[in-house]
């Protein structure tokens, strides 16, 4: 099923400001397991079924693309799962979209408070986990760990390899952007649009590359994760209304917003070649767009 989605991404050419913009629709690449999160959980679920593992675990806020597309990844190859969802408010609420989902293809969902999600990656947290839960074969926030990267690593063909000069992706968790940094030639610049505010990420991501070529902004998070601004929303469907290539606002809409920023302010060479990575996660779009 992996390989022979892989093989079938389509391009799209877009042109801005005298610059062509070529965009790789990872969205289209399959109805639920969509963009980046098809290729995190490839040798996720490839090691688990190796390990003769029955059941998946997982985690992600409300909003969730992970989290969507686990639940259904899970359902599709035999897994049981369970999301471990941040705010343990959420369990008295008529559950989102997302939840909804998930939760519809068979996803246990255990809601924990916030103070308790802070520590999902601290070792005792980890530990007691695998105590409670020995027979969960488990996954990380986002998806992002060394078989992510090595799924990344896929989104980009001997083709790209060659023809661009700039590489321009969303980041989440660093899991995806380190793929593609992985992936890059010497000549190739990775440059990726923070969801979220803070440097912490570029700290998260030279933990998981020794390569240079890149660099993340988070001039463009809006404020910060989910956050919107109404420049972000109109930019959308500007887009939209020009491109037909739907996007949503917690990564795509940010980053393509930053780019053609960029372009504006003059930030690239005139002769740059741009790859753009459209990461999906269009089930987390809002309702008025």
């Amino acid at each position: 099923m992996f390989d022979q989605i892989a093989q079938s991404i389509p391009y799209q050419h877009i042109h801005v400001d005298g610059f062509e913009i070529t965009i790789k629709r990872l969205d289209l690449v399959h109805p639920q397991i969509s963009g980046n999160k098809f290729f995190k959980l490839k040798y996720n679920l490839l090691a688990a079924q190796q390990q003769g593992y029955k059941k998946l675990l997982t985690f992600g806020g409300a909003y969730s693309n992970h989290i969507a597309a686990t639940a259904y990844s899970a359902q599709y190859f035999g897994f049981e799962s369970l999301g471990i969802i941040r705010g343990e408010e959420l369990a008295s609420k008529p559950l989102n979209p997302t939840l909804s989902t998930a939760q519809q293809f068979g996803m246990q969902l255990q809601f924990v408070s916030r103070e308790n999600y802070r520590l999902k990656q601290s070792p005792d947290y980890l530990a007691q986990l695998q105590q409670d839960y020995p027979d969960y074969y488990v996954i990380p926030e986002g998806g992002t760990n060394t078989f992510a990267i090595q799924g990344c690593q896929e989104i980009l063909n001997a083709q790209d390899r060659e023809t661009y000069d700039l590489i321009c992706c969303a980041v989440g968790t660093g899991g995806t952007m380190t793929g593609l940094i992985e992936a890059s030639n010497p000549h190739q610049h990775v440059l990726g649009f923070s969801a979220l505010k803070g440097d912490f990420l570029t700290s998260e991501v030279q933990q998981l590359t020794h390569k240079t070529n890149w660099q993340i902004t988070d001039q463009f998070c809006c404020g910060g994760y989910a956050k919107t601004t109404s420049e972000l929303l109109q930019f959308i469907q500007a887009f939209e209304q020009r491109y037909q290539i739907p996007l949503e606002q917690v990564y795509t809409g940010k980053m393509l917003m930053g780019v053609f920023e960029l372009i504006q302010q003059g930030q690239f060479s005139a002769h740059s070649r741009i790859l753009v990575i459209h990461s999906g996660g269009l089930q987390g779009r809002l309702a008025q767009l």
